[in-house]
Order: C-alpha cells, then sequence, then structure tokens
C-alpha cells in the first residue's frame, strides 16, 4: 500500500467516534460513507494499528490513509480556493466565475471545500457545506458552514435577514442615479436596492453602469431577473433581457463583493470584501478597496 495522507488529531475536549470525526479529515475522502469503506478495506491506521469505526479520538493520535498499489481507490479533485475567513465553525471563500456551487457534477465548490479548509475540532464538526447559493457565472464571497450548529444558525440569519450581501454590477443602459427595484420573482415579493456608482459611454451599449446592489430578499436570479425588467439587463447575462444586447465570451458581470453579519458564536461582527476581478477594471477604473 503507498501512504496518501497523514494527519495529527487536534485535542478535543469530549472524546468521539473515529467515523464521525473523520469526516473533513482527508482531502480525498470528505464523506461519513467514504471513511466507512476505507475502513472496511483496511486503508486507516490509527497510531499504526488498524482503525475501526468504533475507536474514539481525544487529541494526539496519528492518523493515516493508504490506497491499494493496485488501483487508485479515490478519485482527487484538485481544486484550490482562496479562504478570506476561517474558524472552527464557518468559512468564508471565494467562488471563481464557472463552477458550480454544488450539484451532481464532480468539479463544485461543494466537492473542493474539504481540501481546502481546516478540519474543525467542535464535537458536531460535518463535511463543510455551502450556506447559500451563488450562479455558476457568478463570481464572489461564499459563506460555509463546518458544523451542525452553524449550519443551523447560519440559515437562520439568512432566513432572518441578518445577513447583508452587497453584489456589484455592469447594467446596460442609461440609468437613474438610485433605488429600489420591488417586483416579483418567481411570484414572491422581491425587493433590490441599487446604487449607480459611475457610468461610462459605449458605441454598442450606448452606456455601461458599474452599479452596487443590495438585495432584500433571495429569490433565485433575483438581481438579473429585476435589472432586466427595468430595462437595464447585466452584461454577459445570456437569459435575461434583450437578445440584441447580449455579449458572448466574456461571461456575465455579477460579483458578490461582501458579507457582513454577526458571527452566531463569537458574536464579533464579520465583515469581508472582495475586490472586483479583472474584466470589471478594464472598463471601470474605480473598484472596491480590499479589505484592511
Amino acid at each position: 500500500m503507498q501512504l496518501v495522507e497523514t494527519f495529527i488529531a487536534k485535542k478535543i475536549e469530549t472524546p468521539i467516534r473515529f467515523q464521525e470525526y473523520a469526516v473533513g479529515v482527508f482531502k480525498t475522502i470528505p464523506t461519513k460513507s467514504g471513511i466507512k469503506k476505507a475502513i472496511k478495506k483496511g486503508l486507516v491506521f490509527i497510531d499504526g494499528t488498524l482503525a475501526t469505526t468504533s475507536k474514539y479520538i481525544s487529541g494526539g493520535e496519528k492518523i493515516e490513509l493508504f490506497e491499494s498499489e493496485k488501483s487508485s481507490t479515490f478519485k482527487r479533485l484538485k481544486l484550490d480556493l482562496e479562504v478570506l475567513f476561517e474558524d472552527d465553525y464557518l468559512a468564508i471563500i471565494y467562488k471563481p466565475a464557472g463552477i458550480l456551487v454544488s450539484g451532481n457534477k464532480f468539479v463544485t465548490i461543494a466537492n473542493a471545500l474539504s481540501q481546502n479548509l481546516q478540519k474543525s475540532n467542535q464535537p458536531d464538526a460535518v463535511k463543510p457545506q455551502p450556506i447559500h447559493r451563488l450562479d455558476y457565472q457568478t463570481s464572489g464571497l461564499l459563506l460555509v458552514g463546518k458544523t451542525s450548529s452553524a449550519i443551523i444558525k447560519l440559515s437562520e440569519l439568512f432566513q432572518n435577514k441578518e445577513i447583508t450581501k452587497t453584489y456589484h454590477a455592469i447594467a446596460i443602459g442609461k440609468m437613474c442615479l438610485g433605488g429600489t427595484i420591488n417586483l416579483k420573482v418567481d411570484n414572491k415579493n422581491s425587493s433590490t436596492q441599487f446604487n449607480v456608482l459611475k457610468s461610462v459611454i459605449s458605441k454598442r451599449f450606448e452606456f455601461l453602469n458599474l452599479v452596487e446592489l443590495k438585495p432584500k430578499t433571495g429569490r433565485k436570479h433575483q438581481i438579473r431577473k429585476h435589472l432586466s425588467c427595468i430595462g437595464h439587463q447585466i452584461l454577459g447575462d445570456k437569459n435575461y433581457g434583450n437578445e440584441l444586447l447580449k455579449l458572448k465570451g466574456k461571461g456575465l458581470y455579477l460579483h458578490a463583493s461582501t458579507l457582513e453579519f454577526v458571527h452566531p458564536f463569537s458574536k464579533k461582527k464579520i465583515f469581508n470584501t472582495k475586490e472586483l476581478s479583472k474584466k470589471f477594471k478594464k472598463i471601470f477604473s474605480s473598484v472596491i478597496p480590499n479589505e484592511e
């Protein structure tokens, strides 16, 4: 057998069964079912002894994962993610455009979280899980829960509208300086505040506008639908708006810029910002400053 990964367990207050503790420990096995299969095949050792699902972990143990020399046992997803904030309960990562958050595909943000985040030492630690969605074409900040209690608490913060999300988009056409869009999305009341930060003249589109947006509700494709409904579709949007104004090959100019909320456990204010990408900068010189 060949050694794949080695992990030294951190000290924990209450010992926990290895089967539960090991979820998220190995980058190549993110699920509990995968851990069980590896143990059953004799590929996991704890302090040099063959691991069992009933073994308790208290901290300091050397945990080793092997794979058979005859075949590659685990299909590995190699996807490096930028981690902007992380503690034992949650993380904030940058999602690049062109990658699914989750789903049936192999290459998703959800499948890459375990290899990019540290294993939580909390007794209810689970495989890291995205708390909300970002469209396939949208870049920006994504909030992740690392424990069962954190996932519940963060979901409640979203439901109670206690997490402030700010987006930036490039919208087409001559716009007013700002306002609130109150239009139903999927027959549900929806509201988005917007503020035009800068406008430039465009030969093809008349005007292009750098717009800051704060959705007050979280409907699917809300920002894209709202801007399209008032006649200012997002540059690069192939689904909503005038067919003649659709831009091909450049992607969607929509970015989840900031996340702001009170940490449900530490009670500290969390504020994270991710600057606009190069394609935004090519059109507008003034962008969101980096977080200090």
